[in-house]
């Protein structure tokens, strides 16, 4: 993981639109809502009860049929991706998007729509920096069953090639490129879904598509199409008059571009792997993608970079002169010992702070936890924490010794190793939100021997000593 030199991005006002569900045939409204800083995106179903949220995650999908979709405590949103393709095109990091049902509106089959409302909206920057996993690695995942591959490379800037091929005459082999997001609006936003014939009449049997029309897919008439066939789809699309073109498509449709498929498919891959959650430098080479295999590739990958982001021990020189003493922390904070549970600051900005403690066999509470196999207690690790946050919080005010840090929610605590006599912690505190009316809303790590031993989310807020 890598801080880039650029600020995350939201929309500057709530927007909607409505459509038609592909899958239900009803009414949908979609809104896009501004979100803080590292919220990412989240669909928010406003037609249940208590309004659930579920996070675009892809440990979330359940099935790749018909669309990505999500579940997450039984509540479901289906076709997620085009409406993420049209975030991550447009470089937005944080949005809340609300729905009053369980799936956004096809529109058209593509994301221009979902672009032109977001553009709409305006864009705004934020204060927080971006982060993205830069690819130094080629990673790659493949599905033996249908040889679909995705590989992803080094690169400068995040990229994505596409290769499809249906084994039909119809469509053939089609490619597209994008060479950087900026022309994602231009070169791939419109480019609609699609479907070959056979597909289509099993859909239609099965119920499974009530909001197709010839205007939001692509269909490809890869069989024979006999005059029933011609009458049942005539029927429901609500169509006079159908006929097949000579490029092999139904009429009522004309390609925006000779690879159309082949963009959509790029479109796809872009909203899919928008479910990794992180941004990502380095070239996606997609050899006849699907959601399926989409999903696999963003799993995978999220789990390397949630490993990595875990295992990654920052480097401090500890010969070098702390930022504060023992003194300058105790004039800071009203903690004494033995319950103080830091030695040093290495480090302060207005956003991080970075922390140590020597971790010796006089400890007090050695005595008792545990007599024979001392261990440092979980807790006692997350107050040192919560004691370093207290130096980045208080450093925001001109008298300090006036104020007290007090807990407001811990969240998220994980212990991943011991920490015993003779170990040097060192704490990482950084700033998820900007500090606000002196609150302080924290992602916090501990390491000993360049490993990660806790972490926790951790809330205070300073009040005036009375």
């Amino acid at each position: 993981m890598s801080t880039t030199n650029s600020k995350q991005r939201t929309i500057s006002k709530e927007v909607s639109l409505t459509g038609v569900g592909l899958h239900t045939g009803s009414n949908v409204t979609i809104k896009f809502l501004p979100a803080d800083e590292n919220h990412g995106y989240a669909f928010k179903r406003v037609d249940l009860e208590g309004e659930p949220i579920i996070p675009a995650d892809a440990n979330l999908v359940i099935n790749t049929q018909r669309g990505t979709n999500l579940e997450k405590n039984g509540v479901k949103i289906q076709t997620s991706e085009h409406v993420l393709a049209a975030l991550v095109g447009l470089e937005i990091d944080n949005v809340l998007i609300e729905l009053d049902a369980a799936e956004p509106p096809i529109m058209d089959g593509s994301s221009k729509f979902f672009v032109e409302v977001l553009e709409n909206a305006g864009i705004v920057e934020q204060e927080a920096e971006r982060e993205e996993y830069i690819v130094k690695d080629v990673i790659s995942y493949k599905d033996e069953e249908t040889g679909s591959e995705i590989t992803i490379i080094p690169s400068d800037e995040y990229q994505l090639m596409t290769m499809v091929d249906f084994g039909t005459k119809v469509l053939g082999t089609q490619n597209a490129t994008l060479e950087k997001l900026s022309d994602f609006k231009s070169e791939i936003s419109n480019a609609r879904t699609f479907s070959f014939l056979h597909e289509l009449e099993m859909l239609l049997e099965n119920g499974l598509i009530k909001g197709g029309d010839l205007n939001n897919a692509i269909v490809y008439v890869d069989k024979e199409i006999s005059q029933a066939t011609m009458t049942k789809l005539e029927k429901a699309f609500n169509k006079k008059k159908l006929s097949v073109k000579a490029n092999g498509i139904l009429d009522n449709l004309t390609l925006h571009q000779p690879n159309e498929a082949a963009r959509h498919k790029l479109l796809d891959v872009i909203g899919d792997l928008a479910l990794i959650g992180t941004r990502i430098r380095g070239k996606v080479i997609a050899n006849k993608p699907g959601h399926y295999v989409n999903n696999q590739f963003a799993k995978k990958l999220s789990q390397i970079i949630k490993l990595e982001k875990r295992n990654k021990v920052p480097k401090y020189d500890l010969s070098l002169p702390p930022l504060m003493d023992i003194h300058k922390i105790m004039d800071m904070l009203p903690h004494r010992p033995p319950f103080l549970l830091i030695d040093r600051i290495i480090e302060l900005s207005n956003k991080h702070v970075v922390g140590m403690k020597n971790v010796t066999m006089n400890e007090p509470f050695f005595v008792g936890h545990f007599p024979g196999a001392p261990v440092m207690p979980g807790v006692l690790q997350v107050e040192a924490m919560a004691q370093t946050g207290g130096i980045l919080v208080l450093s925001t005010v001109p008298d300090p010794e006036n104020y007290l840090t007090l807990f407001m929610k811990i969240d998220k605590v994980k212990f991943k190793r011991q920490v015993l006599p003779g170990d040097t912690l060192i704490f990482h505190c950084s700033l998820i939100t900007p500090i606000r009316r002196g609150i302080c809303h924290m992602q916090a790590y501990a390491y000993a021997n360049d490993k990660l031993v806790s972490e926790a989310e951790l809330m205070a807020q300073i009040v005036k000593r009375t």
